[in-house]
C-alpha cells in the first residue's frame, strides 16, 4: 500500500490515504480455499467486501462436498443460519445480512458435522450516509429533498437528518395505452387504459413500474423495475418476471454549479426505451455532474445505489453505463478506476475526463479568447484565429472561454448555496470556493498558502499557434507576440501576465490514482461504445468537439497496445440523438452492447486473453460507422479516423483539433505539464531572426514543450478501488 499525503494541514483538503486495493472477480472477496476435499467459500455479492454499507450485504456461501444443512453461518458469533436461502445452483446457499455494525464484522460458515473446511470473510461497513472512499464530506451541503419530484408526483420533503437523509419509499407508476407514465391508483393493480409489453427475453407483461426512491451517500438514488404488484413482493430470490436481469446505471451530464448540493434530479429512471425491454434502471443525483463533478464521489454513490439494488431485487447478470458528455466522464472513470461497477458502457458526447482533456481545451480557449479581444485586438483574422485554436468554428473560442470559468471559484455557484456561503477573496475568504479543483480537495489537498487547492493546470511552455505559424498562416512576430502575452492564472482564476505552474504533487497524484484517465484499468476488461451525434460545426460553437473521443481511444491504446475493446459511431446531429429509443441508433447499440457483453461472459477460452475474447465476441453492426447527412442517412462501414486523408466519415464530420494539439501535443491530451526543450532545436528556432531570437529567449525561458517525451512526473496507474 501506499499512502499519498499533503503539505498543507488543513484537514478536509488532505489526501487522508490512498489504499490500492485490486479488484478480485466482479465483487466477492473472500479468504482462499484449498483446491481439492471438502470446503466452503463465502464471498459477498452486493458489492465488495470492504465497501459495504447501510449495515446489510447479500452473502453468499458456496458448498463443495459438504450438505448444505449441515452449513451453519454466524456474524461475530450471532447465529444468522436461518437466514440462509438456496441459491440459484444447488451448491449455493445466500443470505441477506442485516444490522452490521460500522467497521469489521467476521462472517463465519463452518459445517456443523466438521465435514468440509470453514471460511471466515471480514467485511466491513460504512455509514450509509457515506463517506467509504471518497474522503471526508463536503461542505456545506445544501439538501434538496423538498425540491426532488416523485416519479408519480408531489416531492420527497424535508430531510429526516443532517445528512439530507429521507426514509426509503415505493411507488408504482404504470404506462397506458396512450404512451403516458401514470402513477398507479392506490388498490388499483389493473388499470383499464393499462398497457403490456414485451420485454427482451420474450416476456408479456403488464407495463407496471416499481420505483424506490432513498438516500445514499447524501444523494438521492431512484431504481426502477417491471413489476406486477399481483404478484409476490421482489427480493434477491424472488424476481420480478419483467425484468431480463440486466441493470442499466445512468449517468447525467453538466459540471458547472455541480458542487455543494444534493440535487434535484437524478439521471431518470422512469425510461420507456429501458423499461419496455426489460431492464432495472438506476441513478443517484450525485451521479448527474450538474449536481456533484466529482468522479470519485460518483463512483461512491454509484457503489451504494447498486449495493442497494442488489439487496432488493438480487445481483443482475450484468450492469452497463450509460452517459452522455458528464455522464461519459463518468463512464469512462469509474469503468477504469472501479472494474466490477459496469460489465460496458454506453457513452455520448464523450470527453476522457473533466479534469485534463476538457479543462486544457476551455482553459487555452480562455487565454486565447482574451488576448485576440482585448489584448491584441484586430491582430488576427477570425480564419487566423480559427487555426490558431485548432476549432473548426470561430464561435467556438467564445464557447469554451466562458466554460472555462467553471476553475474560478466565484462564477458557476449554484443556486441552492446561499450567497453568504460563498468564496470571497475579501469579504469571505474561507466560504465556499464553487470550482472543479475545489470540489476535488479530498484527492489533491490544498495548496502551501491553505487557502487554494492544489492545482494540475500547466501551461509552461506549449508554443500556442505552433500549426498556424508552420503553415504560413500567421508571422513569426504573431507567433512570438501571442506567446509573448498569453498569460496564465493565478489561484483565483485572475488572468495574469505569467503562465501557470502546475502543482508537482497535484500532478503526480492525477496519474496514479485515475483523475486523468489511464485506460489501463477497468477499461482495459469491458466493451465500450462512444455514439456522436457530431456537434463540432453548430453555428454557435459547442464544447463536446469529436476529438475527444480519440483521445480517449489513444490512451487505450497506449496503455493496452490495441483497442478492440472501442467501437465509435457518428451521425448527423438531430438524427435520433443519445436516447434510449431502440429505433434510433444509439438505442440500437445499447441492445447490441448487452449482446457483446453477455458473449464475451460466455466465452471462457483461457487461453486467450480478456480483449481477446472481447474482440472475437464483438457483434456484427458494433463495427466503427457514421452515416451520411440528410433525411435518408446511409451507414459508411469504416475505421473511424481523426484525420481526413482517405476517409469518408471524417470528411463528413471533420475531427477539429484543439489549441493543445495545434500546438504539438499528442492526440491523447494526457499532458499536464510538458517537459521542455531549447528553441534552437525546434522548427521555430530556424525560422527566426537574431532580433525574434532575442524575444523568443524571453518569451520562452526554459524552452518550448517537448511532446515526444512523457509528461512531467506521468506515471502508470497506481491501482483499482483507491480509498482517500
Amino acid at each position: 500500500m501506499s499512502r499519498l499525503t499533503s503539505r498543507q494541514g488543513r484537514s478536509v483538503g488532505a489526501v487522508v490515504a490512498l489504499v490500492a486495493v485490486m479488484i478480485v472477480g466482479t465483487f466477492a472477496v473472500a479468504t482462499p480455499a484449498s483446491a481439492a476435499g471438502p470446503r466452503l467459500k463465502l464471498s459477498v455479492l452486493s458489492s465488495r467486501a470492504d465497501v459495504v454499507s447501510g449495515g446489510d450485504a447479500l452473502i453468499r456461501v458456496t458448498v463443495k462436498g459438504v450438505e448444505p444443512r449441515q452449513v451453519r453461518v454466524d456474524v461475530d458469533g450471532e447465529d444468522i443460519t436461518g437466514k440462509l436461502r438456496e441459491g440459484d445452483r444447488p451448491n449455493r446457499l445466500e443470505a441477506l445480512v442485516t444490522g452490521l455494525p460500522e467497521g469489521d464484522s467476521t462472517i463465519t460458515a463452518e459445517a456443523a458435522d466438521d465435514s468440509g473446511r470453514p471460511d471466515r470473510l471480514v467485511v466491513t461497513n460504512h455509514p450509509a450516509v457515506g463517506p467509504i472512499f471518497s474522503g471526508p464530506h463536503q461542505k456545506p451541503f445544501i439538501c434538496d429533498t423538498a425540491h426532488f419530484k416523485l416519479a408519480v408526483g408531489g416531492t420527497l420533503g424535508e430531510p429526516i437528518d443532517a445528512d439530507c437523509s429521507v426514509k426509503t419509499r415505493v411507488d408504482y407508476v404504470y404506462r397506458n395505452v396512450h404512451g403516458e407514465f401514470r402513477a398507479l391508483p392506490p388498490d388499483v393493480t389493473r388499470p383499464k387504459d393499462l398497457a403490456y409489453t414485451t420485454t427482451s427475453t420474450g416476456e408479456n407483461v403488464p407495463y407496471i413500474v416499481r420505483v424506490e426512491t432513498g438516500t445514499r451517500d447524501r444523494g438521492i438514488y431512484e431504481t426502477s423495475i417491471l413489476h406486477d404488484p399481483q404478484t409476490p413482493e421482489p427480493d434477491p430470490w424472488t424476481r420480478p418476471d419483467g425484468w431480463n436481469e440486466r441493470l442499466v446505471y445512468k449517468f447525467g451530464g453538466g459540471c458547472p454549479r455541480g458542487w455543494y448540493i444534493q440535487g434535484r434530479a437524478t439521471a431518470g429512471v422512469v425510461d420507456h426505451g429501458l423499461l419496455s425491454r426489460g431492464y432495472a434502471v438506476a441513478s443517484s443525483t450525485l451521479n448527474v455532474f450538474g449536481n456533484s463533478c466529482n468522479d470519485l464521489l460518483a463512483a461512491e454513490s454509484m457503489s451504494m445505489v447498486k449495493e442497494r439494488f442488489v439487496e432488493s431485487y438480487g445481483r443482475p447478470a450484468f450492469t452497463l453505463g450509460h452517459g452522455a458528455s458528464g455522464g461519459a466522464y463518468q463512464s469512462h472513470q469509474i469503468g477504469d478506476n472501479y472494474p466490477g461497477l459496469v460489465d460496458g458502457i454506453l457513452v455520448g458526447a464523450s470527453f476522457p475526463e473533466v479534469g485534463f482533456a476538457t479543462i486544457h481545451t476551455i482553459t487555452d480557449a480562455w487565454l486565447l479568447h482574451r488576448y485576440f479581444t482585448e489584448t491584441a485586438p484586430g491582430r488576427f483574422t477570425e480564419e487566423q484565429q480559427k487555426a490558431i485554436s485548432g476549432f473548426g468554428v470561430w464561435k467556438t473560442l467564445p464557447n469554451l472561454a466562458s466554460a472555462g470559468r467553471r476553475i474560478d471559484p466565484r462564477v458557476f455557484c449554484p443556486a441552492q448555496l446561499p450567497v453568504e456561503l460563498r468564496y470571497h477573496p475579501q469579504d469571505n475568504p474561507d466560504g465556499a470556493r464553487c470550482d472543479v479543483y475545489s470540489h476535488t480537495v479530498n484527492v489533491y489537498g490544498w495548496d502551501e498558502s491553505g487557502n487554494a487547492p492544489r492545482r494540475p493546470l500547466d501551461n509552461v511552455g506549449i508554443p500556442y499557434g505552433l500549426r498556424a505559424l508552420t503553415r504560413g498562416d500567421i508571422s513569426v512576430d504573431d507567433f512570438l507576440d501571442l506567446n509573448d502575452r498569453i498569460g496564465g492564472f493565478d489561484a483565483d482564476a485572475n488572468l495574469i501576465p505569467e503562465r501557470t505552474e502546475a502543482d508537482l504533487e497535484a500532478t503526480a497524484i492525477a496519474y496514479r490514482t485515475g483523475r486523468l484517465l489511464n485506460g489501463g484499468g477497468g477499461l482495459s476488461r469491458i466493451p465500450i461504445v462512444d455514439y456522436r451525434d457530431y456537434q463540432d460545426d453548430a453555428s454557435g460553437g459547442d464544447i463536446h468537439l469529436r476529438v475527444h473521443g480519440f483521445a480517449t481511444r489513444e490512451r487505450l491504446r497506449e496503455a493496452n497496445g490495441r483497442t478492440d475493446n472501442h467501437v465509435m459511431l457518428t451521425e448527423e446531429r438531430g438524427h435520433g440523438g443519445f436516447n434510449t429509443d431502440p429505433a434510433t441508433v444509439a438505442g440500437r447499440a445499447l441492445s447490441e452492447l448487452d449482446a457483446w457483453v453477455t458473449a464475451t461472459a460466455a466465452d471462457s477460452d483461457p487461453a486467450d486473453s480478456r480483449l481477446d475474447r472481447i474482440a472475437r465476441n464483438r457483434p456484427q453492426w458494433l463495427s466503427d460507422s457514421c452515416w451520411t447527412k440528410g433525411d435518408a442517412p446511409q451507414r459508411i462501414w469504416e475505421k473511424q479516423r481523426p484525420d481526413t486523408s482517405g476517409s469518408r466519415c471524417a470528411e463528413l464530420y471533420p475531427v477539429w483539433p484543439t489549441p493543445r494539439l495545434v500546438a504539438g501535443g499528442p492526440l491523447a491530451n494526457d499532458i499536464v505539464k510538458c517537459q521542455v526543450v531549447d528553441l534552437g532545436d525546434t522548427k521555430v528556432g530556424a525560422r527566426l531572426t537574431a532580433r525574434q531570437r532575442d524575444r523568443a529567449e524571453r518569451v520562452f525561458p526554459h524552452g518550448v514543450c517537448d511532446w515526444s517525451r512523457p509528461g512531467v512526473e506521468q506515471q502508470p496507474l497506481e491501482g483499482t478501488w483507491l480509498k482517500f
